[in-house]
């Protein structure tokens, strides 16, 4: 087998293992809201579009990963550069809205000092308050 041929082949099952990741998580975040929604735990939709959210990121980032090895290993030519361009430009924007609807802010802010890990599902929430310092001014 060619070297063109199996790269065209690994692209094609990161594709396929891209759409499952965004299937699955699809079919996992539905099972999550419909159990907590009969257990009445927590919020249900906040929770759903997060965990359903992260799921599409999953499967866009194993698209563009994809796209990237078709494109640039096996057909580098100016017109295939261009399209690889407009598709990773495209899921590009995609990935950051998801991100922002997802945590809330944009995603250079997500370890900013005053946020902290929540409950290990990526969520962050505000620090807790720190005393002010003596003067009474506080400090930016």
């Amino acid at each position: 087998m060619e070297f063109g041929t199996i790269i065209t082949r690994v692209g094609e099952v990161i594709d396929i293992v891209g759409v499952l990741a965004i299937v699955v998580g699809v079919v996992y975040a539905v099972a999550d809201a419909a159990v907590r929604r009969l257990r009445r735990t927590g919020p249900v939709y906040e929770r759903f579009r997060r965990v359903l959210g992260r799921g599409i990121l999953v499967g866009l980032e194993l698209l563009v990963a994809a796209d990237i090895i078709r494109t640039v290993a096996v057909t580098p030519t100016l017109e295939s550069v261009a399209v690889l361009a407009l598709i990773v430009l495209i899921r590009t924007f995609l990935s950051w809205s998801l991100a922002v609807e997802i945590t809330g802010r944009w995603p250079w802010q997500r370890w900013r000092a005053g946020a902290v890990d929540d409950d290990a599902t990526g969520a962050t929430a505000p620090a807790a308050a720190a005393p002010a310092p003596a003067g009474g001014a506080e400090r930016v």
